[in-house]
């Protein structure tokens, strides 16, 4: 396959991570007119017709094996389901901010599951970087009062996000050496269109239908579908190709500060200076967390988790 220039791949990447940091932006927006369950269906419903229009058109659909039909479903179940329901209703219920920050942290908190369900191996630098980040989290969360930061069902919302994810990654680990990436993602995006359907059609059908359609709402849902769930998947595929998976991961680090700048500007978020001392606390214990040479389990997590956005 042909090389393409290092600037142009920096390029991609940046752009990817300026996506993904949008995408919490994005749902805050559509937030005023869908609930988040509406949200999600209509995103995955625009996702997964791109995808799977995309394995079409390069020859790339494959046969599910009958035995891993369980695992497909059950791994749809964590993700997109629970971990979507989680992230949204945490974004809905705190900030744009505080959601990415939490949910940039879940690689720090991988490697500890790792351990649990794998027997991975965890070194100090895991322990050293799940424990800075947390404290971080712990700041940005409670305010000077002990009071939280964040609504109570929000901050549940988000550690649910948390724990889906994870269990999702050990799932997903179990089938990465039998389909490509790209037709895995594009299944369980179908798969979870199910899992939301009975919930949007019972609950939130009334109101999706009975809200108009403006142009904020209409380019914020597109941008997330097209934006974040489709060019930025490809973007990062491009940058882990050309450059690996570790170099290409530390720029994840960059989503927090992406959602943090526009927040700001997009949606008027504001921020104190607790938040942004720990904003800088949880960012570099995630840092911290990938100075020394990542497992095998979470260098396969790094690389797979970021196509769910």
């Amino acid at each position: 396959m042909k090389k393409i220039s290092p600037t142009y791949t920096y390029v991609l990447i940046f752009l990817a991570m300026l996506f993904w940091g949008l995408t919490f932006v994005w749902s805050s927006i559509v937030f005023e007119y869908y609930s988040p369950i509406t949200t999600l269906m209509m995103r995955l419903l625009i996702s997964t017709g791109l995808m799977f229009l995309g394995l079409w058109i390069f020859n790339m659909i494959e046969k599910i094996r009958k035995e891993d039909y369980v695992l497909f479903l059950l791994s749809a179940l964590f993700n997109p389901f629970l971990y979507f329901i989680g992230e949204n209703y945490g974004i809905k219920f705190s900030s744009p901010t505080i959601s990415s920050i939490v949910i940039a942290a879940i690689p720090v908190f991988t490697p500890v599951f790792a351990y649990m369900a794998l027997k991975e191996k965890l070194n100090i630098i895991n322990i050293v970087g799940m424990l800075v980040s947390f404290a971080g989290i712990l700041l940005i969360l409670i305010e000077p009062d002990f009071s939280l930061n964040a609504q109570p069902i929000g901050v549940i919302a988000l550690s649910s996000a948390l724990i889906a994810a994870i269990v999702y990654s050990i799932l997903l680990k179990k089938l990465s050496g039998k389909y490509s990436a790209f037709f895995i993602i594009a299944v369980q995006n179908l798969i979870g269109l199910f899992y939301f359907a009975p919930l949007f059609f019972i609950f939130h059908w009334q109101n999706f239908i009975h809200t108009e359609i403006t142009f904020e709402l209409a380019a914020s849902l597109l941008q997330l579908a097209v934006f974040g769930s489709s060019l930025a998947f490809v973007f990062y595929t491009i940058g882990t190709r050309e450059i690996g998976v570790n170099k290409t991961n530390f720029f994840t680090n960059l989503i927090p500060v992406i959602t943090a700048i526009f927040s700001y500007y997009m949606v008027d978020e504001r921020f104190d200076f607790q938040k942004i001392i720990g904003m800088i606390i949880v960012i570099l214990g995630v840092i911290l967390s990938q100075l020394h040479r990542q497992s095998r389990f979470a260098a396969f997590y790094r690389f797979f988790w970021r196509f769910r956005k």
